[in-house]
């Protein structure tokens, strides 16, 4: 019997190796990170589509972003599914090829004459920003306004339809998506100005002290390229109202 076992074990154990989970981490940032997804969103359904066709499953734990930021980097957690790239994040982020686009916009209160043309247009501005969040770099480097951080949009949404900041910023379907859940009564108070602040690519990424971080976004990379070329992306963008 036990010989029997044994064959048993060896004939399953590549199989079990094959099927290793990830670990991904983020904070609900719909329709790309979202709770209530079947696929706890667009980006989640992506990253288990590409991963599962190198032999890995994806489980997205939700936390406030500066937590999953940092549980990341310290190799708490295997991947980020949603990452904007910045000059500092790739001191300790490795970078998948990029999978979506985000425009950035600013969101300013309703009937404000407020025009963005350069970030010259922000002197003298009280912009709320998501901390830990990457808006990228000339935004970061910018001396010439001021920010004020809170752990995600609402607070931020909410301080600008009070008149305590002047604007504050996201893209915009994930704002839309955000405000319509939990307070849509504000959308009616908010516009969002053109032309976008930036257009950031969205990555896949995987800490620098994780030992396994070039495994990870390797499979990640090759696993793209299938289900792009398969159409398996494309239904997922169609699925989801995105293309």
């Amino acid at each position: 019997m036990n010989k029997w076992l044994y064959v048993l074990a060896l004939f399953f154990l590549p199989f079990l190796a094959y099927a290793q989970t990830l670990k991904a981490v983020g904070d609900p940032w719909p329709p790309f990170l979202d709770p209530n997804h079947p696929h706890k969103g667009v980006a989640t359904e992506i990253a288990q589509a590409a991963f599962a066709t190198q032999g890995y499953t994806v489980e997205l734990n939700f936390v406030p972003w500066q937590r999953a930021i940092d549980g990341v980097t310290e190799g708490e957690f295997d991947i980020l599914i949603g990452t904007w790239k910045t000059a500092e994040r790739e001191g300790f982020l490795h970078f998948s090829k990029p999978y979506a686009a985000n425009d950035l916009k600013l969101i300013k209160r309703k009937g404000d004459d407020f025009q963005f043309t350069d970030l010259d247009s922000l002197s003298g501005k009280t912009i709320g920003t998501v901390r830990g969040y990457g808006y990228g770099d000339a935004f970061e480097k910018a001396s010439n306004f001021n920010r004020e951080e809170a752990a995600n949009l609402m607070p931020s949404v909410q301080k600008l339809v009070n008149g305590r900041i002047d604007l504050t910023l996201e893209d915009e379907l994930v704002a839309r998506s955000l405000i319509s859940k939990e307070k849509p009564e504000l959308l009616s108070e908010i516009e969002f100005v053109s032309p976008p602040l930036a257009s950031n690519l969205l990555h896949v990424t995987a800490g620098l002290k994780n030992p396994n971080h070039e495994a990870i976004i390797s499979a990640f990379d090759k696993g793209l390229e299938i289900i792009k070329a398969n159409g398996e992306l494309d239904a997922i963008l169609k699925r989801n109202g995105m293309k």
